[in-house]
């Protein structure tokens, strides 16, 4: 069995629409970067110069035999040095516990704990379950209207426009990390899930998992003052 090959355009004018149909989809597939990288230019901010929130929102991002990534480690390090501040009074952390033997919230309550945030200023999602779904359930089920986000500088630009997107006012801080091969992988990842959050972002379909509101992080402050 003989496999065709395509075949480029003969002619002067079919290679001409070839190359402005390649470059209109390169074009295409840039947009959503484009406007994450635009529409969060003034919204970053580093651990010095974070403003003053009530609330800093921490990301999920892998367990390793039960305890924090060390990507995820070094964000909980800067929400910890976020409270540790006066920067912050309350930390939501939210991740993945979709299976039983897999508990990202709790791993990292208790990391935070370890590292001297009272349990009572520590509020848990366990439905976080991608980067849209922690946003609108940080609004919808813990009535979060302005929060600093913490993760990777890769990730970071990502998630503060699907919180704005959400109704979170949002400041990102962006932890710096060695350009490792899992750094690469995050920056190379983002440029695909760029296109799903520019849909996340005009469609604003329901999270995985919504359920009732929870009064976690209004008693948090409360508890606070």
């Amino acid at each position: 069995m003989r496999i065709r090959r395509p075949r480029l355009p003969r002619t002067r004018t079919g290679q001409r629409r070839l190359v402005q149909a390649l470059m209109a989809a390169c074009v295409l597939a840039l947009l959503p970067s484009t406007w994450m990288y635009v529409s969060t230019q003034d919204r970053l901010r580093t651990l010095s110069d974070a403003p003053r929130t009530d609330v800093a929102v921490v990301f999920g991002a892998g367990l390793w035999q039960g305890e924090p990534s060390p990507y995820l480690a070094h964000r909980l390090d800067a929400a910890a040095e976020l409270y540790r501040a006066g920067r912050v009074e309350v930390v939501l952390v939210t991740g993945d516990n979709s299976r039983e033997d897999y508990d990202e919230p709790d791993a990292m309550r208790a990391y935070l704990t370890r590292h001297g945030v009272p349990d009572a200023r520590i509020v848990s999602d366990y439905a976080g379950f991608d980067t849209w779904d922690s946003c609108v359930r940080a609004k919808k089920i813990f009535g979060v209207d302005e929060a600093i986000l913490i993760s990777q500088g890769f990730h970071i630009r990502r998630a503060v426009a699907l919180c704005e997107a959400a109704g979170v006012t949002s400041y990102g801080v962006g932890v710096d990390e060695l350009h490792d091969s899992t750094w690469y992988y995050g920056g190379t990842r983002e440029v695909f899930a760029a296109g799903k959050a520019a849909l996340d972002a005009v469609f604003k379909p329901d999270p995985h998992f919504l359920g009732p509101r929870e009064p976690g992080v209004t008693e948090a402050l409360a508890a606070g003052r």
